[in-house]
């Protein structure tokens, strides 16, 4: 008999049917030579359970010989359990399945790891996991993400759908543009010696979209990126991708928080109330030191820049007096760190250039540092009231310019919360999602060791009308029409309204960026050329489909919302992949190997 019903979907009312399920052996227990086997498909699970008096010897012989994981049909009458014995955990957990037949549809080997076991994910190397995905996936955690990542992405195409928006497919294959990342390259047969290059996003086509007259498009689009990975990076990843004509930043910020409203809605039962915060990049960077800030808690930074201008502590006047600030933040609590804390954070700092890392312990009535014989009653009394400074409590400093002062908390702040967090100190819901938008970034950053700017988002983000007259004058003051999407200390996205003037997008280029006019003609000469044939007000955004479904799945690490993910090596630990080619395919592709000298 062909499968009747899943293995989530008896009920007591299915009592007396004969039905026919098919299935996983998730486990087996023998009891009083009455055999219990509980099978599982995608939906669930069911106990069938094989009692020898019921069938004849070479059936149950059969059963009793089953390694977990074998696929089996299993044909019986649904029966409620007896008392006492019923499975709160299971939807099917009332009744059972009394086994009256049994087919063996592939016999399973002893597995490498068990993929019953709820922790196994702590148990088990990671590597063996992804070595054997296919197994990973079974896990009905596993399972129950994949299934979250279509329900989202089924809902982002109706609430795109129902806006106005066409779903477009653009290229994989484009014109390698060396910038930013580093760009997976495609070696080219028909003309040996030129490359494709893997997008790293449809950004440039989906602005040439916008010129077509498309106006709203969107993609749930593939891009790839030759960068060293980290838990929330893959070589490969998904993106929301949208553009739009005609429009200003209010209209991007309500359609995005409506479709993030559908998407919480849709996967999680939860209402996200809005409209989102806004924050100014400068403002994030003050209170937070970082623009993609976690405000679920405080901790915030606080300047000291005007106590500490004439300070008898010669570090701290010494980087006010070169420009730069002084800035703290009260761990509260944190009296108690370790030496090796201590060193992390001293550790943090020095990677943004600092020295050092001053901080004060308040334990036992005293405050215990080496700095504070330098300070003042009044900076004293300053620190105590800005910072609400009390016994146990961990105070940490940053003498820095702005930028590099800010950041340096930033950093320490979040793993103080980590710290924090594990010794019960700092509790965080785990169903509270702080989303917001940071606005306002500089248009442009300066490279020191170049000696130029360079885009603070991407080169097709448009200034801010009224900072357009600075971009000559005084580059520096320039806001970008840039906005980020943040929850919870995760950027979920970002985009802006772009350039759509030909000679505006041409001086950014030139001027500005000082790409020379035929590079800026090889590497953009088309988009300049459609943007004289009417290009219309447009801007757009993208979000990290991967990072989405990571947050909504409750994981920090997206390789567990994606079926086929890569190491942190960018390897496919189950193909194979990368791996070697063959010395016809190289010929053929007009390549030469040389391998690097040891």
């Amino acid at each position: 008999m062909k499968r009747t019903h899943h293995c989530s979907e008896l009920r007591p009312a299915h009592a007396g049917q004969t039905v026919t399920l098919e299935g996983w052996v998730h486990s087996r227990r023998d009891l009083g030579g009455v055999l219990f086997l509980d099978l599982r498909d995608r939906e669930g699970r069911t106990q069938t359970v094989f009692d020898p008096s019921d069938l004849n010897a070479a059936v149950f012989d059969r059963a009793t010989r089953l390694h977990s994981e074998s696929v089996i049909r299993v044909t019986g009458r649904v029966r409620p359990r007896p008392a006492g014995t019923e499975n709160a955990k299971i939807p099917t957990g009332q009744v059972e399945v009394m086994a009256t037949g049994l087919e063996v549809l592939n016999d399973a080997e002893i597995l490498p790891f068990s993929v019953d076991d709820p922790e196994v994910a702590n148990k088990v190397n990671e590597e063996l996991r992804l070595k054997h995905r296919y197994l990973d996936l079974r896990r009905p955690e596993m399972i129950r993400n994949l299934r979250l990542r279509s329900k989202v992405a089924m809902a982002t195409r109706a609430y795109m759908d129902e806006h106005g928006f066409l779903e477009v497919e653009t290229p994989t294959l484009f014109k390698s543009t060396p910038e930013g990342a580093r760009e997976f390259l495609v070696p080219n047969r028909r003309e040996p010696g030129t490359f494709y290059a893997l997008p790293q996003s449809p950004q440039q086509f989906k602005q040439i979209l916008m010129v077509a007259g498309v106006e709203r498009y969107f993609q749930l689009a593939r891009c790839y990126r030759d960068e060293d990975l980290r838990a929330d990076r893959q070589p490969e990843f998904t993106q929301v991708d949208i553009e739009m004509s005609f429009i200003e930043r209010e209209d991007i910020y309500a359609l995005i928080e409506g479709l993030l409203k559908r998407v919480w809605k849709t996967a999680l039962g939860m209402e996200i109330p809005g409209p989102f915060r806004r924050i100014s990049f400068e403002e994030a960077l003050n209170r937070y030191g970082i623009d993609k800030p976690d405000t679920r808690f405080g901790m915030e930074l606080v300047d000291f820049t005007e106590e500490f201008r004439a300070s008898a502590f010669k570090v701290f006047a010494g980087a006010i007096a070169n420009g730069g600030v002084v800035k703290a933040l009260n761990a509260k609590g944190l009296a108690c760190a370790t030496q090796g804390q201590i060193e992390t954070m001293t550790e943090y700092a020095k990677s943004f250039g600092a020295k050092g890392l001053a901080y004060i312990k308040v334990e036992g009535g005293e405050w215990k540092s080496p700095i504070v014989k330098f300070f003042s009653p009044a900076e004293k009394q300053a620190l105590t009231s800005k910072l609400g400074i009390e016994e146990g409590d961990l105070v940490l400093f940053a003498a820095d310019q702005w930028l590099n002062a800010c950041e340096i908390l930033g950093k320490i702040r979040l793993y103080c919360a980590d710290v924090l967090k594990q010794q019960g100190k700092l509790s965080i819901d785990p169903a509270r999602f702080d989303f917001l938008w940071v606005v306002d970034f500089p248009l442009l950053s300066y490279d020191k060791e170049l000696n130029r700017w360079y885009s603070s988002h991407h080169p097709f983000t448009a200034p801010v009308a009224e900072d357009i007259p600075l971009l000559k004058q005084d580059p520096k003051k320039v806001r970008g029409q840039h906005y980020d999407i943040v929850v919870n200390g995760v950027e979920l996205g970002g985009g802006s309204i772009r350039i759509h003037q030909p000679d505006v997008q041409r001086t950014v280029f030139e001027e500005i960026l000082q790409i020379p006019p035929e590079e800026t003609q090889l590497r953009f000469g088309y988009m300049l050329e459609a943007f004289r044939y009417g290009a219309p007000p447009h801007g757009g955004i993208a979000l990290g489909f991967d990072r989405l479904c990571a947050i909504l799945c409750g994981t920090t690490s997206i390789r567990d919302v994606i079926a086929f993910p890569k190491t942190a090596k960018g390897t496919c630990l189950m193909t194979e992949s990368p791996s070697p080619v063959t010395p016809r395919q190289l010929k053929e592709l007009y390549l030469e190997v040389k391998t690097a000298k040891s």
